[in-house]
């Protein structure tokens, strides 16, 4: 077969690609139960340098030993009233701020349990994605966004002229939420009707939320106290451990905001 004695010997001693893969399947398998969500190209980024592979041969390895995660996508629930007068749309799609507290993003998003649905409304930071209020009920009503806003302003100190950028929902152009935005002196921003690109950062936590959390429970058989638990614990995860890509050096969304709370006080002292 024109092949060396050594060169045979060589290929029979050398290890199997099973074998040269251990170590990096188990550093994979180890990040995986830390973050039961994460991509590819996450987990791959929390190898050590020794072990840094490419992301083809990362994705390969992730597929052979069941290591890939399964997408779906959330459906929308939003209703508009239409005789509702909607305020301007403030933020034109730029969902970016320099500091926090300057600029939030809301929505509600819906979930079916066992015993109903149960609806969520968030607050999303534009400064480094941090949920910092939310609220659950078994209904969307008015009230439900303006307990989710309440936590944001009890928990954190937003300037006046604050904008709160949402969709046209009832709930959001009601005397009840208005009112309360005018007593903080926030300005109240809207995207158009049926364009949901105009809160799109909005809508991307919240299908990470059921990719990452909603849709790997057995909904069928958990009561709505239940799911509360769970999302309430997933925000913190996700608030102070979860790597964000849209943060420098992919910082979880707390973290980028203590680094920038520390650099504040040290250029003030």
């Amino acid at each position: 077969m024109k092949v060396r004695r050594e060169g045979y010997y060589n290929w029979l001693k050398r290890p199997t690609r099973q074998e040269r893969d251990a170590e990096l399947v188990s550093a994979l398998k180890q990040t995986r139960e830390a973050h039961p969500c994460y991509g590819v190209q996450s987990m791959l980024d929390t190898l050590p340098e020794s072990q840094k592979v490419s992301y083809g041969k990362g994705y390969r390895v992730c597929r052979d030993n069941g290591l890939l995660t399964k997408r779906r996508k959330p459906r929308s629930s939003t209703k508009a009233d239409p005789l509702a007068q909607a305020a301007d749309d403030l933020v034109k799609r730029d969902f970016t701020a320099t500091a926090p507290n300057e600029k939030l993003l809301t929505d509600i998003t819906e979930i079916q349990c066992k015993d109903g649905k149960l609806y969520l409304c968030a607050m999303l930071d534009c400064f480094d994605a941090a949920i910092t209020g939310f609220s659950m009920d078994s209904n969307m009503k008015a009230p439900l966004c303006t307990a989710a806003l309440n936590s944001a302003i009890n928990r954190w100190d937003h300037p006046e002229g604050c904008i709160v950028h949402s969709d046209r929902g009832s709930q959001f152009t009601s005397h009840l939420y208005r009112g309360t935005l005018k007593a903080r002196g926030f300005r109240q921003s809207m995207g158009r009707t049926g364009t949901c690109s105009d809160n799109a950062r909005m809508e991307s936590f919240f299908a990470t939320l059921k990719k990452e959390l909603i849709y790997r429970l057995p909904l069928y058989r958990l009561s709505r106290k239940e799911v509360r638990t769970y999302i309430f614990e997933w925000i913190a995860y996700y608030n102070r451990k979860r790597r964000h890509t849209a943060n420098e050096d992919k910082l979880p969304p707390l973290r980028k905001r203590e680094f920038y709370l520390q650099r504040q006080s040290q250029l003030a002292a």
